[in-house]
């Protein structure tokens, strides 16, 4: 397949689940044989990467993309909806080169509001290209915490329903995500239902152990929706018990919002790119902590799953796909209640059981959840769905 990949910036060089999740689906559709032309972002003031630079660092020269597009992601004086301003913008610079072009293409593969404009021109243009949407976890139609983000929210809704509406496609990774797409009309047979999933070289095939002070970790960026506040509270709850446990945290957590350094069994890693060091740390720890008040399928929790933690997680987007009592806790919201309690259960639970926790999340990863099956199904989906 000839295939426009429009992303919404990639990793590494934009951090975040989204831009992960771009990495490997624009690496394995290449390695699959597609011609795959891929547009991204780095924000003003970052590196920007040549085309023999981007194929190093994702295929290490063995194959590459068929064209590569790098620009700047367009900046403003900020004022409210000035992200939706920018992002259209974004989205016009990618008109522009595509134009000419698109009768070439027999899918476009396009992230968050990067086909926008695409779209709304989609009439004048006589070609039988099909386009499909991507939005994740649709956090703007999930809880909102406070009335700063419930505006926000507001804001992006009707131009994601817009979006949304006119695409080919609208990729859904199942669960309550299904249900939130299918409220806004999207006509069922126009969702397809395609999980996140992770590399295989991310499952852990060495010999599992549970630590005498049982690790629990959060790994992500210091977001409101993460419930990082939630965790602290949780912790300082635990401090006044006789329990053994330690915490640690990956991200750039502010020095502000981190608890008393003199804690020898509160852990804070910084920001950590480098998979490598990723799997060192997830190896070292137990227990995922993602008790987050809105996400689509956390790219964390594969990673954690893979190299083979228990999750505590609560119960939004597509996570229960993911965690079950087989291999975690799925908490309803994440309430200091239910984070605590969570905690204490399992650093009361017997190792026998523990154990069985971590083997069945690397079973599920590796028998559901790796891109080569993953990529197979959204082939499928597309073919059935054409017809």
């Amino acid at each position: 397949m000839k295939i426009a990949f429009l992303s919404n910036g990639i990793h590494p060089f934009v951090v975040g689940g989204m831009q992960k999740h771009s990495f490997n689906l624009a690496t394995q559709l290449v390695l699959d044989g597609n011609e795959v032309d891929l547009f991204h972002f780095v924000l003003e003031g970052e590196h920007l990467p040549t085309v023999k630079e981007v194929n190093k660092l994702f295929f290490n020269n063995y194959c590459k993309f068929n064209k590569i597009h790098c620009c700047y992601f367009p900046s403003s004086f900020y004022f409210p909806g000035h992200y939706l301003w920018n992002s259209y913008k974004y989205s016009i610079w990618i008109y522009n080169i595509l134009f000419n072009e698109l009768g070439n293409y027999d899918f476009i593969y396009s992230k968050g509001f990067s086909s926008w404009k695409l779209l709304q021109t989609r009439k004048k243009v006589k070609s039988n290209f099909k386009i499909g949407v991507n939005f994740h976890g649709y956090e703007m139609f999930q809880y909102s915490l406070n009335p700063k983000m419930k505006i926000q929210h507001l804001m992006l809704r009707p131009f994601v329903k817009m979006i949304n509406r006119k695409a080919d496609f609208i990729f859904s990774y199942g669960s309550k995500i299904t249900e939130i797409i299918a409220n806004l009309g999207i006509e069922k047979n126009k969702i397809l239902e395609v999980p996140s999933a992770i590399k295989s070289n991310w499952i852990n095939k060495k010999k599992l152990s549970i630590s005498n002070n049982i690790k629990f970790l959060f790994v992500g960026r210091f977001e409101r929706r993460k419930g990082i506040q939630e965790i602290n509270k949780a912790i300082l709850n635990l401090s006044n018990n006789n329990l053994n446990y330690e915490f640690h945290f990956v991200g750039s957590i502010p020095l502000e919002s981190r608890l008393n350094s003199e804690d020898n069994r509160v852990i804070y890693h910084g920001e950590v790119i480098n998979d490598t060091a990723k799997k060192n740390i997830y190896d070292n720890c137990d227990v995922l902590l993602c008790p987050s008040y809105s996400e689509g399928m956390p790219n964390v929790i594969l990673e954690a799953m893979a190299r083979g933690l228990i999750i505590i997680a609560t119960d939004v987007g597509a996570v229960n796909l993911l965690v079950s009592d087989k291999n975690g806790i799925l908490i309803k919201s994440p309430s200091l209640k239910n984070i605590t309690n969570a905690i204490k259960s399992l650093i009361s639970c017997d190792i026998k059981t523990l154990l069985e926790m971590k083997t069945s999340s690397i079973s599920k990863i590796e028998n559901l959840y790796t891109w080569e099956k993953i990529v197979n199904c959204i082939y499928d989906k597309i073919s059935l769905s054409s017809k």
